[in-house]
């Protein structure tokens, strides 16, 4: 990754600007000086990904579209309702009367990708890739979590559901049982799915988090904070509906090979349309009842996020079916 002269503003702050110089053609002491500048800079700012309306739109049509071959529990008026609720859950828990909880999730909602890129090929293991974040002497929440949590997330789910299929499958087994794995499935796939809405969200995926940071920027975006918002929050909940992004949703399928590369690859697709948030924002296509186009795009996004979520449940009921190996 080429880095030229690059302006980041902190995310902690609205005021600080610093330049820094970081070339992969410069010596490597020069390089690793101006990557670490560029991560001292950089820290989690709240921000609640497509807001209520576009979290509870993607859960909800993920749910209704789930295939047929999928459990039932899952497809019921109520576990569609219940998913549906739980879209914007991870955002109830970043209240100030929470401060720990707070600061312990919220880089799990976005990952910086031209920071993370720096380091490398991104190690599938949380641990490893904090391990990584460290050994450069810096912390793992300024450059974010994402991709880590959510595959968790969905491992989660995966084992709730292969939990179901064993006692669904045990004729003694207690039906008290069975219906708690039920509640516990239904909640892993409302939570993953708060995680996978964020990831369409294309500046959830760049350190141009909520104004343009970079000082390379040819095209005169914005640099004032509001974008974030103006884009997933406000425009989305004045004009964005169910019908008009769920004919947008790809028809499903179930994900193949690993996980997680998936999801970084369906994350970089997202950060590719940075520019063109920017591009909407600049011509003023966020407010009110936007363009046509801004819609579109906007509803393409939401869709975007509903298949992915809606192809991550139905692969972990398919990966459920695969034996494990027992741990002892």
């Amino acid at each position: 990754m080429r880095l030229s002269w690059v302006r980041v503003r902190a995310r902690h702050s609205r005021l600080t600007l610093v330049d820094i110089l970081g070339c992969m053609d410069t010596p490597s002491l020069r390089r690793r000086a101006a990557f670490l500048a560029v991560l001292t800079l950089l820290a989690p700012i709240s921000g609640f990904g497509w807001g209520n309306e576009g979290h509870r739109m993607i859960n909800r049509l993920a749910a209704e579209s789930l295939p047929a071959e999928m459990p039932a529990f899952l497809r019921s008026d109520a576990a569609i309702s219940e998913i549906e609720y739980l879209g914007p859950e991870p955002d109830r828990w970043r209240s100030l009367g929470e401060p720990e909880l707070n600061a312990a999730q919220a880089p799990e909602h976005f990952i910086d990708l031209e920071v993370a890129d720096a380091l490398g090929p991104l190690p599938h293991n949380r641990l490893d890739f904090e391990a990584l974040v460290f050994a450069h002497g810096e912390r793992p929440e300024k450059v974010g979590l994402q991709p880590w949590e959510t595959v968790e997330v969905w491992e989660r789910l995966k084992a709730a559901l292969r939990e179901y299929r064993r006692l669904s499958a045990d004729k003694i087994s207690n039906p008290n049982d069975v219906h708690s794995v039920e509640q516990a499935a239904i909640f892993y796939a409302g939570w993953l799915g708060h995680y996978v809405g964020d990831g369409s969200q294309p500046l959830h995926t760049s350190i141009n988090y909520d104004g343009w940071a970079l000082k390379d920027n040819p095209k005169g975006f914005s640099a004032a904070h509001g974008v974030h918002w103006r884009f997933e929050g406000t425009f989305v909940a004045a004009n964005l509906h169910e019908a008009e992004v769920a004919k947008d949703m790809a028809a499903p399928k179930a994900i193949s090979g690993d996980v997680f590369d998936n999801y970084v690859a369906y994350l970089r697709h997202s950060a590719t349309l940075v520019d063109s948030v920017y591009a909407f924002d600049k011509a003023g296509d966020f407010a009110n009842a936007g363009t046509p186009e801004s819609r579109a795009f906007t509803a393409e996004r939401l869709a975007a996020g509903a298949s992915e979520l809606r192809d991550l449940i139905y692969a972990a009921w398919v990966e459920s079916a695969k034996p494990v190996a027992a741990r002892y």
